[in-house]
């Protein structure tokens, strides 16, 4: 008779921990805070682009306004929908082919255009749907393991972050950082088969998700894992080896994604010159750095004064109230900015997202930590700086570590998000004038 009831307990018990599971994940604040971020700032973009943008006049050398949907097509969005409607094209002749980009956008894409979407909706919707996807599963994962506080700022940082732009318009951001995103949680979380699923996929939408196979093995070695995360972390590379196969059997190259990259970049002279420029345009100016000579002594003039205030702020910071510190560094980051423009941005992403990582590095999930160093060499590998504000951002890691400066400093992650705001309404223009944004 104990026994019986004894298993009647357990049973009752197995099922008030389901039903307390179930209400865990639909409880509200864990869909309604990433939806209210990922939705106020989706809007904000729309804003811009469809109907801001179409009233302006177009700066010399944009073109104009394109109409609807249209607005969200630029830039690598024309090799995208040529893989979605015509295929796959390569030869070995060192031009830019659109085998560079990988397939799991169009594949996606294609299959929601079957649904009589055109390409510019679909492509739209899988991109910003993924984005939305990323925002929840971020949330979720931090919460459970760092607090709501830092689940929140890490998930505002994802959302309003100017890049995030790239969440929404025909890019891979939104879907990489689902698949990423998605692949380091299920691994932290020792769900090792469903980390592989996603890291396939994320190894199928762009390259840099190759850094997900030596996250998983580093982890995995680390705390000693079974053997089924070592064979979950090469199982990771399947994307990229499916990809890799299919170039062999179409073109006789398993590696024509590689071929053709050095078509798609820029020229330099020596590993690392565009990272060189990026920091002279800062130091001296756009025009005496295309001059070759001091011909606007202005520039490095403006940029010595604030590093001068900037100094001084820092040293006499502690008989100064803190909020009119704050201010202070704020004004002095916003004249940078309106000063050196968008290499002072740029630096910032990159430089600025190894340091808030460094500084972290303590309290930052292991998993996102190791991440976002094999991330960071596979940016720094190539020695050029195009896009490498837009990898970075595409680095989750980096905004969760942001996240956790802003739990413990509030009043900068506040003045940061509305300066991101405003950075992200302009860069919402620039995309829809069909000017680089990143």
């Amino acid at each position: 008779m104990g026994n019986r009831q004894q298993a009647t307990g357990n049973r009752q018990e197995v099922e008030s921990k389901k039903k307390l599971g179930i209400a865990t994940i639909f409880r509200r604040d864990r869909w309604l805070f990433p939806l209210l971020m990922g939705l106020t700032s989706r809007t904000l973009i729309v804003i811009a682009m469809v109907f801001i943008a179409p009233l302006l006049s177009v700066p010399e050398g944009a073109r104009s306004v394109p109409q609807g949907w249209g607005v969200f097509f630029a830039w690598d969005s024309a090799a995208y929908h040529a893989i979605a409607v015509e295929g796959y094209h390569y030869v070995n002749d060192g031009q830019g082919y659109n085998v560079a980009f990988f397939p799991l956008l169009p594949l996606l894409t294609k299959l929601v255009m079957s649904l009589g979407l055109p390409f510019d909706v679909a492509a739209t919707l899988v991109n910003s749907f993924a984005f939305l996807g990323a925002l929840f599963i971020l949330y979720n994962w931090l919460e459970s393991c760092q607090g709501k506080s830092v689940a929140r700022w890490s998930t505002v940082v994802l959302a309003w972050c100017p890049f995030s732009l790239f969440g929404t318009v025909i890019y891979t951001e939104g879907l990489f950082l689902l698949c990423s995103t998605a692949a380091l949680t299920a691994f932290h979380r020792q769900r090792h088969f469903l980390a592989a699923f996603w890291g396939i996929l994320a190894t199928a939408t762009r390259i840099t998700g190759l850094a997900i196979v030596p996250t998983f093995l580093l982890a995995s070695w680390r705390k000693r894992l079974p053997f089924r995360a070592y064979l979950a972390s090469f199982l990771s590379s399947g994307g990229l080896i499916l990809y890799s196969l299919y170039c062999w059997l179409q073109f006789n190259e398993p590696l024509a994604f590689l071929k053709v990259q050095k078509a798609w970049q820029p020229e330099q002279d020596f590993f690392g010159q565009g990272w060189l420029i990026m920091f002279g345009q800062i130091l001296f100016g756009h025009a005496n750095m295309k001059a070759g000579i001091l011909i606007d002594p202005w520039h490095p003039l403006m940029i010595i004064t604030i590093g001068i205030l900037g100094f001084l702020l820092g040293e006499f910071r502690d008989r100064l109230p803190s909020v009119g510190v704050d201010i202070g560094f704020s004004l002095l980051f916003l004249a940078l900015w309106l000063i050196a423009g968008d290499p002072f941005l740029n630096t910032v992403m990159v430089l600025g997202g190894i340091y808030v990582l460094w500084h972290t590095r303590k309290k930052i999930p292991a998993i996102a930590l190791i991440y976002a160093f094999f991330s960071f060499c596979i940016i720094f590998s190539s020695g050029r700086t195009t896009s490498a504000e837009r990898y970075v951002y595409g680095i989750i890691s980096t905004s969760i570590a942001l996240g956790i400066v802003f739990q413990k400093y509030p009043r900068w992650g506040y003045i940061v998000t509305v300066f991101f705001a405003l950075l992200l309404f302009l860069f919402g223009l620039r995309f829809a004038q069909q000017q680089w944004v990143a």
